[in-house]
């Protein structure tokens, strides 16, 4: 299985004013439906559907209870939640504000390590076409033929519009 991305031409957020240039953004799938999801994730086990679907909703009531006390909450085999913050600082305690202070609380979430080596290593990456000025291209060669535009580069001649560009590295 292969994660698409699009090829998305855009400024450089810290030199607005330089050349555009493309990036590479992922193309998220839509996601399963709680009743799909756990219906896969429970096949060819002795747990029902029903208990993980039923397990997830006290999960998901619980972390937030938790966050709200300020305990980080860790998910065994998924990762850890938190709250974090930004602040702006003072030079004496007695001047802080809390309310005034504090900005941008957010959820930060960490995958656990086991997680992540075993989705990041088994990456691979394939071309999902690109869009430019509100319009999506499906392949580059579509990109290319279109804007009358030369060579594709690595991905031109070759490229058949089957989406082939797929790479078992980072093509950044």
């Amino acid at each position: 299985m292969s994660i698409k991305f699009n090829l998305i031409e855009r400024a450089n957020p810290n030199n607005p004013e330089g050349p555009k240039k493309w990036y590479a953004v992922p193309s998220s799938e839509s996601p399963l439906t709680g009743k799909a999801m756990t219906r896969a994730a429970t096949a060819n086990t002795s747990t029902a559907a029903i208990e993980m679907e039923a397990a997830m909703e006290h999960l998901a009531a619980f972390i937030p209870q938790q966050l709200l006390q300020g305990h980080t909450v860790k998910v065994p085999g998924l990762g850890s939640f938190r709250i974090s913050f930004k602040s702006k600082g003072t030079e004496s305690v007695a001047d802080f504000n809390a309310s005034a202070m504090i900005s941008e609380p957010r959820i930060m979430f960490t995958p656990d390590k086991a997680l992540r080596n075993s989705v990041i290593p088994n990456l691979v990456f394939e071309n999902g076409g690109l869009l430019k000025d509100g319009v999506r291209y499906a392949t580059m060669a579509d990109y290319l033929k279109a804007t009358g535009s030369g060579s594709a580069g690595t991905g031109g001649e070759g490229d058949s519009g089957n989406n082939s560009g797929a790479t078992g590295g980072n093509p950044l």
